[in-house]
């Protein structure tokens, strides 16, 4: 399901939210990574429904195997990079920030505005406004930034 350089930045995430080093991620250890990501004050019902996902205990396989589960869905990124396409009229690779925010909040499945903020955290449009559909479609699908 993954080659083995993704396996190893998975198992470094692993590493990373496995706070106690117990070999297995729990609620303590979600509260922890999302603090030292600096949201603090996360809900205990929302903690215990991310736990809730696994089959059981986390450990890095049942961790694995969920991150592929979840990927398993994703469309291909040239069926993404279409949708952008699609208000790129002009093929620049980017769209407006601000257009893309509208779409998003006003259109299908709608984003909450702390949904919005959370992609413009990860995506961060340019001095301009512009949002790069590209990378973003690339990190969507692959799971890492283009060199």
């Amino acid at each position: 399901m993954f080659d083995q350089s993704q396996i190893q930045e998975f198992k470094e995430a692993f590493t990373i939210m496995d706070q106690n080093r117990d070999g297995f991620i729990d609620k303590e250890d979600l509260r922890d990574t999302f603090a030292a990501l600096g949201r603090i004050n996360v809900k205990n019902e929302e903690l215990e429904a991310m736990v809730k996902e696994a089959p059981g205990p986390i450990n890095f396989t049942v961790f694995l195997t969920m991150f592929g589960e979840k990927l398993k869905g994703t469309d291909p990124e040239e069926t993404i990079l279409h949708a952008f396409k699609v208000f790129d009229t002009e093929g620049k690779g980017f769209v407006k920030a601000d257009f893309i925010k509208e779409k998003l909040m006003t259109q299908a499945d709608r984003f909450s505005e702390e949904e919005i903020k959370q992609m413009f955290a990860a995506f961060p449009p340019d001095v301009c406004g512009n949002l790069d559909y590209r990378n973003l479609c690339y990190v969507i699908t692959h799971g890492e930034e283009k060199d």
